[in-house]
């Protein structure tokens, strides 16, 4: 059963935003070090680039190597002036947790209990209650300049990464 889910799955994991898009305009609760805060797409995106990463569910294996990954990748973005946000369809009190011990307190993650932010970015798994594998970069500008969709966590952080440098080097 888990395998036949997981095989359906599988093609719409795929599916995202296209380059050009408008990215969807929202707010959320966020926590960063485990300190609650609204994070404003819109403001972020005033700093510079944003990196916007969507994951299933805190404490999962694959969720902790991607949180623990982007951790490690602060400095570079942050050289970049890119901001880095993920989102679940979890509860901001687990965020709370997460955001110290995977997320090493480096970077914000916001909560989506209610998928409405997870939908209009085309990363609500069909079936299950909760995001799928989907990275953005957002140009500041609000257009989505890149995205990116595979369940594997391993590739997330070096294309978004490559992404934001390609962004800041465009004319």
């Amino acid at each position: 059963m888990a395998l036949a889910l997981l095989a359906g799955a599988a093609p719409l994991a795929h599916a995202a935003l296209p380059q050009g898009t408008s990215a969807p305009s929202f707010n959320a609760p966020a926590s960063l070090g485990g300190k609650e805060f609204q994070f404003s797409l819109a403001d972020a995106l005033k700093q510079g680039p944003v990196v916007l990463y969507f994951y299933p569910a805190a404490f999962t294996r694959g969720c902790t190597i991607e949180a623990h990954d982007f951790a490690e990748a602060m400095p570079q973005y942050q050289a970049l002036g890119a901001t880095v946000v993920g989102v679940s369809m979890d509860g901001i009190a687990k965020l709370d947790k997460f955001s110290v011990s995977d997320c090493r307190s480096k970077f914000a993650v916001a909560a989506d209990p209610d998928g409405k932010i997870t939908r209009s970015y085309d990363a609500k798994m069909p079936i299950m209650n909760m995001a799928t594998r989907v990275s953005y970069v957002i140009a500041p500008s609000g257009k989505v300049a890149f995205s990116y969709a595979a369940m594997s966590p391993d590739e997330h952080v070096a294309k978004t990464l490559a992404a934001v440098k390609a962004l800041k080097s465009a004319p």
